[in-house]
């Protein structure tokens, strides 16, 4: 969506919207799900409230470090060209300050209130996030999003280790689910905002490779996304509830990727990337009520 300008706002509110708090959101939702799946009953409220500030805390942060580090791209592209770090309403120095205290207030939190584990694993997901795939991957080469997307995989993995203070295999499954979601998500992205990527200079996929061959991997990847959401279950994580919901939700995803493989259209494409978030706030969603289920039995 298209941001608008808002030239009366305050510092405040500006630093606020380029911690994108919509995307920030859905992390927090994973996170929270992997704080809920690492324990048998309610985990305390008082720790997940603070693992939850912590981790919003920090990729708040990261968000806008973003921001300030794609200026540039951020001004070629509609949907993020009124932004206030590209308007200059706010200078680069303050979104510097603000990120770094920010930041700092979510780790220093973590490290308190909840556990040196959760911290240093947060910590690496900001460095991933801000640092490698921004500065580095995102401007050198078409996979940024598929290298990168490991960092944005992370929330439940830092849920479940602000729970149980350990990282055993589960949080690993829900780290490959979106893992594999990450690339036909944003593909779906990319496909219909493709100009203004190439005018920003972007290698995304349709950029460097065309758009037929971006479909294919699209349609490629959710093949792999649908066997990835099935590792739950088949591990013994999760039970009948979080399959049916999965084959459910991976039909209707599969469904997308084929018909944008077979006849593409912008339209489409906005569909397909609009039904990707609802998709993963769902299938998580699915995770955490089955796990629940046994103790109302």
């Amino acid at each position: 969506m298209e941001q608008t300008a808002h030239p009366a706002e305050g510092l405040g509110l500006q630093f606020w919207r380029l911690m994108k708090p919509r995307v920030v959101s859905l992390i927090v939702f994973t996170a929270v799900i992997g704080m809920l799946l690492a324990a048998k009953t309610v985990p305390p409220l008082p720790l997940m409230g603070w693992a939850t500030l912590g981790i919003a805390l920090v990729a708040g942060a990261a968000a806008a470090f973003n921001c300030l580090v794609e200026q540039k791209i951020d001004a070629a592209m509609a949907r993020t060209r009124a932004r206030p770090s590209v308007m200059g309403t706010i200078t680069q120095t303050q979104i510097l300050i603000g990120s770094g205290g920010v930041g700092g207030l979510g780790l220093a939190i973590l490290w308190h209130a909840v556990n040196p584990l959760t911290m240093w694993l947060t910590m690496a997901t900001f460095v991933g996030y801000a640092v490698i795939y921004t500065v580095i991957l995102k401007p050198a080469t078409p996979q940024n999003i598929v290298i990168g997307g490991a960092s944005g995989a992370m929330p439940p993995v830092l849920g479940w280790a602000a729970i149980a203070g350990e990282v055993p295999y589960q949080p690993l499954l829900l780290f490959l689910i979106i893992f594999a979601w990450t690339p036909p998500h944003f593909w779906a992205l990319a496909l219909y905002r493709r100009k203004e990527y190439e005018r920003a200079g972007v290698p995304m996929l349709p950029v460097t490779h065309g758009e037929a061959f971006t479909r294919l991997h699209l349609l490629l990847y959710t093949l792999i996304l649908v066997a990835t959401t099935l590792l739950p279950f088949a591990t013994g994580m999760s039970g009948v509830f979080y399959l049916g919901m999965a084959l459910v939700l991976d039909a209707v995803f599969l469904g997308f990727a084929i018909a944008i493989w077979r006849k593409y259209s912008d339209a489409l494409a906005k569909r397909t990337f609009a039904y990707s978030i609802f998709y993963l706030a769902m299938l998580f969603a699915a995770l955490m009520v089955d796990h629940y289920l046994p103790l109302f039995a």
